[in-house]
Parts: structure tokens; C-alpha cells; sequence
């Protein structure tokens, strides 16, 4: 069935759009498939209706439609459209943009291409090709670095040992001592303490004798104790001697969901006062989840720059929370990962390639009125991190909010084929990639490219240490409160930001009379000074 089967009505006349804090705008309604709203609440009264339509970018739109036949076919073609159950109906395999064509490159690199540009780790480390089937393990990609010393008959005896056949793979390696993080889910051990030689093996292999490695498990003692009774486990201290095992509790799942869905509720309601509102917000416990993201990844960061050493990390299906300590401490870490281009790529590696289940975590936003089981916003807590880090280091990262705000946007409605999926194996059945666009490749080329670059980067290759004291995290206002007056303020101050930055550049550019170029820092210390000007902030 073409998505156009679904609509109903496709055009209404004389229809009221009205927006929170915008004046109603009357014109015609068209109806196309973007993937974008997330539930609907229909009203009629006598021949017209209203309807209010909750969208998962956590905007809320009303419709007023005359007719009252006409308004029940809106509503119900757009509950149809926002929950296609066949991905190959959705709009990204329609979605045609100028700026690329399906011939092009899909995606920034690949395994292949990350080890070959990576010349330290060939003496120690090789590509193994083992599920270039999807055989080993459905949600790894079809290339992976492993230990050297260490088979492909030894890695699929490992995988059998892991939950969903995630064994122990690289994804970074440390450019200044060449320690590395790896990742995997957790031990198959069950209640009468399985072991697996080649799992043990595949560990031994990645430090030496007299070195120690971590394993980071993002689960507390008693969880992973608890996992043991329904077959999972962790690395028992008997047979993995060079490994130390530290619990940091991460939540997860639903209650993670809850947690998006309360904020998203407190946002919303703009009759509370300031202490209901405290109340709502610390009630949600986001700042909590963000918190424990950052710290669990500051001690990942800690233990391979500062201590020398090698860390392993996983929680149970090693999806979710796994993926977000190694994104989040490799931008501690690594300088490239800081660059526009390199934070596309890191989100490709250890997200889209890693085998996040986006289809299932982004099905419904925090609008929904169905709570779904597989929901998670693991990746929008991902965001909401890297924006404390962008907040509290002005300077480092080469990107700013607004493509963060983009990523979270593309996440649950999107015109290109990134987030489809829940995995490279679903994507290669489906043909994502040559019947859609790369998301990231557009990003790198559109012709906005401007507003998604900070003006005031300047590199370092030093680590960078986010703060994690209460005091020092704040609500992400420009995703969770950007559809209220405030944003509309804050976007207004951005823009003014922007035109003095864009002036003190050119005006010291022109004033330099040495072959000394005018730093970013500069600019950083000219607009401290100027935003005291700025009453809106």
C-alpha cells in the first residue's frame, strides 16, 4: 500500500491553524506523509471541528475544520500516517532533495574505513568480517575490530555467550596512550555461573599480563544480580583476573520514558506557579538521568586518560545506556569527535551502525497516549548531555545547538533514511540505503550548513571535563521549552548574538595589522562583554 492510500481528504479549505503566542493563521490544508505527528484529540460540533494535534517535536498545534465529515478524515489520516507499521511507506523512501541523489556515498565511513585511517591499532588490532551475514549477531554491522590474536571461530563462541550475540568489539582508541573503550551486552552466565573460554580469551587479548583493565557495568550490584535469575550475568572475578567490574546505575526503558514524558508535561502547562513548577521538574528526575549520564562517562574518560586504562563497557542488551557512556566519552576525549563532521560520524558508529533500535525507542515521542514497551529516549538524553557540554565549553565543540535541536527533531520524524530501522541488518533487507538519503550527508552539504557550525570553536586536543554538580546542569530550554514565548525571546537574543559576533569578526579582521589572525577567544571575551546590553537575557 503507497503511504497515499492512507489520506482520506488531502485538501481542506478555510482552515484555522493557531499556534501558542502566534496570531491564527487561516488557509488551505494539504495532507502528505511526514512522519511527523505523533497522536491526535478530534472535537465536532455541528458541521465543523477542531483538532489538536500533539507532534513528536513536542510542538501543539491546533486545527479548526469547517465540515464535519472533512475533519474526521484529517484526524483519521493523520493517526494512519503517524503510525505506518511498513517502514518502506514512509516518507524518506519518497523524500527526493537538490542537494544529493541516490548515487551518492550513503553515510561518513564505515568499520573498513575507521581501521584503515587508524594505523596504531593494526600491530594489536584486525578487521574480522564474521557477520557480513548478520549471522553472529543481527544488530552489530557487518565489519567490526577485534583483538588480532583472537579468531572468527573464537568470536562467534563469544557472541553465543553474549545477550543478542554483542560480543566485545572496539570503538575507540585512545590517541595519546592507546588505551580503549570497547563495548558489548552483558555475560550469559545464569544462575549456576556459566563461563565461556573464548569470551575470557577475547578480554585477556586486549591488555597485556601486567596491565588492568575496568568493566563498566551500567547496571547497580543488585540489577545485575537480579539478571543472573533470567540467564544473564556479568564477568565473575575468577575467570576474568585482569578485569575490575564497577556498577554506575543507569535507568533505562520505561522508567526513562516516564521521566521525558513528565518533563514534557511540566513544559507544557503554563498555569504553574514557581513552586509547582520546581516541583514538577525535579519530580521528573531528567537532570537526574543526565547526571548520571555524564558522571558514569566521566569516569570511563578518567580511567583511560588519566589512569591508562582499557575499559570495557555494557549494561544488559548494550543498546542504550552502553552506547551513551562510550558517545559521551569519546567527546570528553577525543577532539575530533568534537568537529561537525566527526560528531556526525561518532553518532553513525556507535548509534546507527551500532544497532540502537531507533524505530522501536523513537516510535512515539513523550505525546503519546500509548506507552509503548520498546520506547526509550536514550538518544534524546544523549543530546541533552552534549548540550551541557556545549553550554559549559563555549569553545570546543565545532558544532552548535541548533544541529543538536535538528538531531533530536530527525530522530522521531524524518525526511531521510538515518534513523529508520532498528538495525544495519533491517536496513540492508529493506534497502534503506538505496532507496533513501543520508541524513548526515545532507547536514554536511545543505546550504544552512552555516547555522549548525559555532562561531566561537576553537580546538584543542586537550580532554575537556564536564561538570556534574547540580549546580552546573540545567533544563535544555531550547528543546524543551522551544515552542513556548520564551524560545521566541531566546531565538530573537541568538540572532543578535550572531550579528555581533559576524561584526567584531570583520571589524578586528579588518583592524589586524600584524599576520596575527584574531582568535575565536577574542570574539568569545567581546560578546561576554556586549550581552550585558542584551535585557532579554
Amino acid at each position: 500500500m503507497e503511504f497515499s492510500e492512507h489520506i482520506k481528504t488531502a485538501n481542506v479549505e478555510d482552515v484555522v491553524l493557531k499556534l501558542p503566542f502566534q496570531p491564527p493563521m487561516r488557509g488551505t490544508l494539504c495532507v502528505t506523509d511526514n512522519n511527523g505527528t505523533c497522536s491526535t484529540k478530534t472535537a465536532t460540533t455541528g458541521s465543523s471541528g477542531t483538532i489538536i494535534i500533539k507532534c513528536k517535536d513536542l510542538r501543539i498545534l491546533q486545527l479548526d475544520i469547517p465540515g464535519m465529515e472533512e475533519c474526521l478524515n484529517i484526524a483519521s489520516s493523520i493517526e494512519a500516517l503517524s503510525s505506518l507499521e511498513s517502514i518502506t511507506e514512509m516518507y524518506p523512501f519518497f523524500h527526493r532533495p537538490r542537494e544529493l541523489s541516490l548515487n551518492d556515498p550513503w553515510g561518513l565511513s564505515s568499520p573498513e574505513q575507521d581501521y584503515v585511517q587508524t594505523e596504531r591499532l593494526w600491530d594489536r588490532w584486525r578487521l574480522s568480517k564474521v557477520n557480513s551475514d548478520f549471522s553472529v549477531c543481527p544488530s552489530y554491522p557487518g565489519a567490526m575490530i577485534v583483538p588480532r590474536t583472537v579468531d572468527d571461530d573464537a568470536l562467534v563462541k563469544a557472541a553465543r555467550f553474549r545477550q543478542g550475540g554483542r560480543f566485545p568489539v572496539l570503538c575507540y582508541c585512545h590517541h595519546r596512550n592507546s588505551m580503549v573503550i570497547m563495548r558489548c551486552s552483558q555475560p550469559m552466565t545464569g544462575a549456576n555461573r556459566k563461563r565461556c573460554r573464548e569470551d575470557e580469551l577475547l578480554l585477556q587479548a586486549v591488555i597485556d599480563e601486567s596491565e588492568l583493565g575496568y568493566v563498566i557495568d551500567t547496571r547497580s550490584a543488585q540489577q545485575a544480580q537480579q539478571a543472573r535469575m533470567t540467564g544473564g550475568g556479568f564477568e565473575s572475578k575468577s575467570f576474568y583476573r585482569p578485569w575490575r567490574r564497577i556498577h554506575r546505575h543507569m535507568e533505562r526503558g520505561k522508567v526513562l520514558q516516564e521521566s521525558l514524558i513528565k518533563l514534557v508535561e511540566a513544559c507544557g502547562d503554563p498555569s504553574h506557579n514557581m513552586d509547582r513548577w520546581l516541583s514538577k521538574l525535579e519530580n521528573s528526575k531528567w537532570l537526574s538521568h543526565v547526571h548520571s549520564a555524564l558522571s558514569t562517562a566521566g569516569l570511563v574518560a578518567e580511567c583511560v586518560e588519566r589512569d591508562g586504562h582499557s575499559v570495557l563497557v555494557h549494561g544488559s542488551d548494550g543498546t542504550d545506556t552502553t552506547l551513551l557512556v562510550t558517545s559521551l566519552a569519546q567527546v570528553i576525549l577525543d577532539p575530533a569527535s568534537r568537529t561537525f563532521r566527526g560528531f556526525l560520524q561518532l553518532l553513525e558508529r556507535e548509534w546507527v551502525q551500532a544497532g540502537h533500535p531507533f524505530q522501536q525507542r523513537c516510535a512515539r515521542s513523550a505525546h503519546s497516549h500509548a506507552r509503548l514497551r520498546q520506547e526509550c529516549p536514550s538518544f534524546v538524553l544523549l543530546l541533552d548531555c552534549m548540550w551541557q557540554i556545549w553550554r559549559q565549553f563555549p569553545l570546543a565543540l565545532e558544532f552548535s545547538e541548533a544541529l543538536l535541536l535538528r538531531l533530536a527533531q530527525e530522530a522521531y520524524a524524518s525526511d531521510y533514511g538515518t534513523f529508520l530501522c532498528n538495525n544495519e541488518q533491517e536496513r540492508c533487507t529493506l534497502g534503506v540505503k538505496e532507496n533513501t538519503h543520508c541524513l548526515f550527508q545532507f547536514l554536511l552539504r545543505c546550504s544552512e550548513r552555516e547555522k549548525y557550525i559555532n562561531p566561537l570553536y576553537e580546538p584543542t586536543e586537550l580532554a575537556i571535563w564536564p561538570s556534574v554538580q547540580p549546580q552546573s546542569l540545567q533544563l535544555w530550554t531550547g528543546l524543551f521549552l522551544r515552542w513556548t514565548e520564551h524560545a521566541e525571546t531566546m531565538a530573537e537574543a541568538r540572532e543578535e548574538i550572531w550579528t555581533i559576533i559576524k561584526e567584531h569578526r570583520e571589524r578586528t579582521g579588518a583592524e589586524e595589522t600584524t599576520h596575527t589572525p584574531p582568535t575565536h577567544r577574542d570574539t568569545f571575551t567581546a560578546v561576554e562583554n556586549l550581552m550585558d546590553e542584551l535585557t532579554i537575557l
